[in-house]
């Protein structure tokens, strides 16, 4: 079944009624409990020199970067890297389309987490007319291949779509412009986005289509609730890697040494003022 049949299908209805939200006391235990199996992911794959890329793609607001914080939140960012692209430069427009991004893939033991990725020639470029319909038709042609190539290689792919509602992504956006903390994230590309909402519907739809194999299959979560999102995503993305709990000795700290006569200097020290 591809991505945006299982979409349909795992859609919640008028019928289904709507689901409760996640309580910040579950979601915080749970999260808790997931950060330590991410700990343990991140040590067997160190230990077995694993190459891994999660790809996270999405609509303007569908809580891509909730996720990836959550992943992240407890692990090494020596093992897992963010990569969240900036649009091309003038000499990264004359590369092959794919070569920006391949300079980011992991080396033995790391994990790469795209915040949008190449799959942008498929959304926000052709979209928005930043590239032709004919380099869309021939990125959707070729992308199976080269992912195959990457998993052939030893890499793990794995895609995840966040899927949120018309209703959920206009209440998300409108939050960004009265919450100083946030207006950073409400370009003026965002807005335009916002308007287009069936024009991406139908890029998805097409992206699907084409680049949900059975090497490099598409994840869908519907991300109406932001706590069940990520305690989803996390959870899956734990059963996709075959890891195991390594052992190791208990940590125990060491006496520390003697004074031997040392006293604190007497230079003044600039401490910065107590506020809080």
């Amino acid at each position: 079944m591809d991505a945006s049949k299982k979409m349909k299908k795992n859609k919640k209805t008028k019928d289904d009624g709507p689901v409760k939200k996640l309580s910040n006391k579950v979601y915080e235990k749970e999260l808790a409990r997931l950060h330590v199996e991410l700990v343990k992911l991140q040590e067997w794959v160190k230990h077995k020199e694993l190459k891994v890329i999660v790809v996270f793609e999405g609509r303007d607001g569908a809580g891509k970067g909730g996720v990836i914080k959550a992943i992240t939140g407890r692990v090494s960012p020596r093992v897992f890297r963010v990569v969240a692209l900036p649009a091309p430069t003038e000499r990264e427009q004359s590369q092959m389309y794919i070569q920006r991004y391949m300079q980011h893939f992991p080396s033995a033991g790391e994990v790469v987490i795209f915040d949008r990725s190449w799959y942008n020639r498929a959304g926000v470029e052709r979209v928005m007319g930043f590239c032709t319909e004919w380099q869309t038709r021939r990125f959707l042609e070729v992308v199976p291949a080269i992912e195959s190539l990457m998993v052939e290689s030893g890499i793990i792919l794995i895609k995840y779509w966040l899927e949120v509602s018309e209703a959920e992504q206009t209440r998300r956006l409108k939050a960004r412009i009265h919450d100083g903390r946030k207006t950073w994230k409400l370009s003026p590309m965002d807005l335009k986005s916002y308007s287009r909402w069936y024009d991406y519907s139908r890029a998805r739809d097409d992206m699907f289509a084409a680049s949900d194999t059975a090497w490099a299959p598409w994840y869908v979560t519907i991300s109406d609730d932001k706590k069940r999102a990520r305690l989803n995503v996390i959870s899956h993305l734990l059963s996709k890697i075959d890891y195991e709990d390594l052992p190791c000795d208990k940590v125990k700290l060491p006496k520390r040494q003697q004074s031997r006569g040392y006293q604190e200097p007497d230079h003044p020290i600039n401490y910065i003022p107590t506020v809080y």
